[in-house]
């Protein structure tokens, strides 16, 4: 794979666009635009999840709020970095929040409901469809 990548960025730039293989190309710059937007939306995922958890479950202890702050942290600069780095998710980004909170929801339902030592479980309810 990496050979033919740059056996392709070669025929680019020596305009030799018969010898390009724009099948595979094509395939391979949709690939790379999905999975752009599957980065996107996964940490999206993880980031929209702990803030509901933290909105939900706010009387955990410190400890535990503190591992979400930290998850929070990382997956918003993951988010700041991937629209950084690759400008064209900008736009899918409202598209994007909004794939990404069901998933998020059902995350923040199911962890929740893995509470343990004494700490209230949150009814699915509580947490908001939108």
């Amino acid at each position: 794979m990496q050979l033919w990548i740059e056996q392709t960025i070669q025929q680019l730039k020596n305009h030799e666009f018969e010898a390009l293989d724009i099948q595979h190309l094509i395939e391979k710059l949709v690939d790379l635009g999905k999975a752009e937007k599957n980065a996107l939306k996964s940490n999206l995922t993880i980031l929209l999840a702990h803030l509901l958890k933290l909105r939900v479950q706010y009387d955990v202890p410190n400890r535990m709020k503190g591992s979400w702050y930290s998850s929070i942290l990382e997956h918003r600069q993951r988010v700041l970095n991937n629209l950084a780095d690759t400008r064209s998710v900008k736009s899918f980004l409202i598209e994007a929040v909004e794939k990404a909170y069901p998933d998020a929801r059902k995350l923040g339902i199911k962890e929740g409901k893995l509470t343990k030592f004494g700490i209230r479980i949150p009814q699915e309810s509580e947490y908001p469809t939108d």
